[in-house]
């Protein structure tokens, strides 16, 4: 289904329809138009000095838009170190990067605020053809709350979901469940895609933060498309713990239970930052760098990345590069660029049909408040190693019982500022359908 290609330098201009080449981008940022500490123009000039092709920032709630002024509010101790949100050593070296005339302050009241940029003002400032491209992007922040009855306590968690390119803002949702504010809110992206035409896609986010979505409630909703397989925020789980499932096992079943029972589209695996924290890095800190996508596109525009995106062509990573990826012609096959004394494996994932469907719950220990939905542990079936090699290339061709297969590359790099300790760098490729479905 796609090919080889050739990967161009950073800074080379668009090849032409011809010749795809990767970039690399990152959709889930946060400045001081909401919970992120700093400027959005700082924050899009470390991604671009740092490589990256493509950023959305996807404030909670808010597109980057129209007048906002940000209030500097009087120092706080924060763990023995003085900090003031948006000021002091913040503010000087914003003001070192841009100049006096470009930031705008003003006093009232005996407030001082600073104008926060819209994103159409401060993108020419950093756009580059061919070379790097800021994205619309929102967090669509919403919550389900299930009120308290004779039979269970008050229940709920956070719903967030990213939309990528939109033209108008997309107000959150509400619903006693999961399964009904993500659908709610996947239908205001599609309706607005609609009336608009722009092309603009949404994610689920972080599923393990406070374990506010299972995997059974992800797999139901019809239009889900991508979700997070990897976030590098530290309150976000990847791994799962003892009574909840990772982020690869939650796709496992999402993939098994869309393909083979429901009849619904294949779900596709996204890598973020999620990125807060620019001034302070390590453990307990929401940093830059940590996941990203690589998207192999025709053109460095939104509109090339959303069509990319929605076909599969991309991959998700925490630190691991691919030179090539083809999912077609019945096979699956990967090519890690690799570096110098590091090891990679390469593992082939999968359901086949007849899979065993029984399943486990994992309640939480005795006493413990139930706040969330419990979640399942499925079959070995779900999910199994199919194949696996060490190397930096590898191969999986269909047998014809796949109900899908994916790769997740595993290298022997350890992830420097990773989101918990003790991680290797990783990549996750798109899933390729079998015929068992």
């Amino acid at each position: 289904m796609f090919g080889a290609v050739a990967i161009l330098a950073a800074g080379a201009q668009d090849a032409g329809p011809a010749s795809p080449r990767w970039f690399k981008g990152n959709l889930h940022t946060h400045s001081l138009w909401s919970d992120g500490d700093d400027y959005p123009e700082m924050i899009a000039d470390w991604y671009k000095r740092a490589g990256y092709h493509f950023l959305g920032i996807s404030d909670h709630n808010v597109v980057q838009e129209g007048e906002r002024w940000f209030e500097l509010k009087a120092p706080v101790s924060i763990g023995g170190t003085v900090n003031q949100r948006g000021g002091g050593p913040v503010l000087e070296r914003y003001v070192r990067r841009y100049g006096p005339d470009w930031v705008e302050t003003r006093e009232e009241a005996g407030k001082r605020s600073v104008r926060l940029k819209p994103l159409d003002e401060y993108r020419s400032l950093l756009e580059e053809p061919g070379r790097f491209l800021m994205i619309p992007s929102e967090e669509i922040t919403s919550n389900w709350k299930r009120a308290k009855t004779a039979a269970s306590p008050e229940m709920g968690g956070p719903v967030h979901i990213n939309v990528t390119n939109p033209r108008d803002l997309v107000a959150p949702a509400e619903g006693d469940n999961a399964t009904l504010v993500m659908d709610r809110v996947l239908e205001a992206v599609e309706a607005q895609r609609r009336r608009t035409g722009q092309p603009m896609f949404a994610h689920v986010n972080h599923p393990n933060f406070r374990y506010g979505i299972t995997a059974e409630e992800l797999a139901e909703v019809k239009r889900h498309r991508f979700f997070e397989v990897y976030n590098g925020h530290p309150g976000v789980i990847n791994d799962g713990d003892d009574t909840h499932l990772s982020m690869d096992a939650m796709w496992d079943f999402i993939l098994t239970r869309r393909l083979a029972e429901l009849n619904l589209p294949m779900v596709y695996g996204v890598g973020t930052d999620d990125s807060h924290h620019y001034h302070q890095l390590g453990l307990g800190k929401s940093n830059s760098g940590r996941g990203w996508v690589t998207v192999r596109a025709r053109h460095l525009t939104a509109e090339s990345i959303v069509k990319a995106m929605e076909a599969g062509d991309f991959y998700a990573t925490s630190g691991v590069e691919l030179s090539d990826v083809r999912r077609g012609g019945g096979e699956l096959a990967v090519e890690v660029r690799a570096e110098p004394g590091v090891s990679y494996r390469i593992v082939f994932l999968g359901t086949r049909r007849g899979y065993a469907r029984d399943s486990v719950l994992l309640a939480p220990p005795a006493g413990t408040p139930q706040r969330t939905l419990p979640h399942r542990r499925y079959s070995a079936d779900i999910g199994a190693v199919l194949a696996e090699s060490t190397g930096p290339a590898a191969t999986y061709r269909l047998r014809g019982d796949e109900i899908y297969v994916r790769a997740k590359i595993i290298s022997s790099k350890p992830k420097a500022n990773g989101s918990v300790a003790g991680e290797f760098e990783t990549a996750w490729t798109q899933p390729l359908a079998g015929g068992g479905n």
